[in-house]
Order: structure tokens, then sequence, then C-alpha cells
């Protein structure tokens, strides 16, 4: 698919920037090699074909190297990955807490910000089930309550 073709070609640019332009590569060194942005069509390359060569294998590795990862893990975590698919076919959008409770928590700290917005996001959810609560014991409501935290709509 496009989405599909998009990734690879984004990976393909993060490794060649990752070895040319910051020269992170044992093989090739620190060294870089910026793309000219006022070249024009057939860009002349500051390095030798030798050298493009090398820089085409290390980008392959590194390419092979992750998709063998990817490949790992999905088979590592395939159990996991099935209650997820089942999930997304049932309800097509899931939340972190769906995740959550499929899976259980991440096997890794988390991203400061991102667990901040999750904590965050529960107190508000706590606050406003609160609010509601007053909200339903203090006004009549159309329907009956069935105890779910969901209402049932009534006959008018």
């Amino acid at each position: 698919t496009t989405g599909a073709s998009d990734d690879l070609k984004r990976v393909t640019q993060m490794v060649y920037s990752t070895i040319q332009v910051y020269g992170m590569n044992k093989r090739v060194g620190q060294v870089a090699f910026p793309k000219d942005q006022n070249a024009m069509g057939g860009e002349s390359k500051p390095y030798s074909d030798a050298t493009a060569q090398v820089i085409d294998e290390e980008a392959k590795k590194v390419v092979d190297a992750a998709y063998q990862r990817t490949l790992d893990l999905l088979r590592e975590k395939k159990e996991d990955l099935m209650k997820v698919a089942e999930l997304l076919i049932e309800k097509e959008t899931i939340t972190h807490d769906d995740v959550l409770s499929l899976i259980g928590e991440r096997p890794f700290k988390g991203d400061k910000t991102y667990d901040d917005f999750i904590r965050a996001r529960k107190e508000t959810v706590i606050v406003d089930s609160d609010t509601d609560a007053d909200k339903e014991s203090s006004e009549p409501n159309e329907g009956d309550n069935d105890n779910t935290g969901q209402v049932t709509p009534g006959v008018l």
C-alpha cells in the first residue's frame, strides 16, 4: 500500500541520513556528507563509488536488522498482538485504556510527558464522573440509570 511504501521510504531516508549526514556508522566513520540543497538533478557525490557502496551496504544492514528485530518481536508478542487485532476488528478505534486492559502495563518506563498526560486524563475522568454522579442524584433524568454509568433512554 501507499502507507507501507511511504514507511519504507522514510526508514531508508532516516538510515542514510544517520550514516551520511550524521556520521553515525563505525565502518564509514565519523564523517558527514550532507546533501547539497542547491544541487540540480545530476548531483555529484563528495565521496567515491567505493564509499557509496559501503554506505549502501551499511544502510542495508541497519534496515535488515531492524526488520528482523520487528519480526522477532511480533512472533514473541503474537498472543498480545492477536488480542489487540481482535479488539480493533470489533471496535475499529481503541484507546490507551483498552490496550492496558488487554495486555497490561508497558514492560518499560514510558515517556514522562505521555505518562503525565495519561495521569491527568484519568484524574479528569474521575472528576467528571464525580460531577456526573452529583448531577444524576440531584436532577431528574430522562430514563433509568442501570448502575453501569450508562443511561438507558426512557419513553417521553
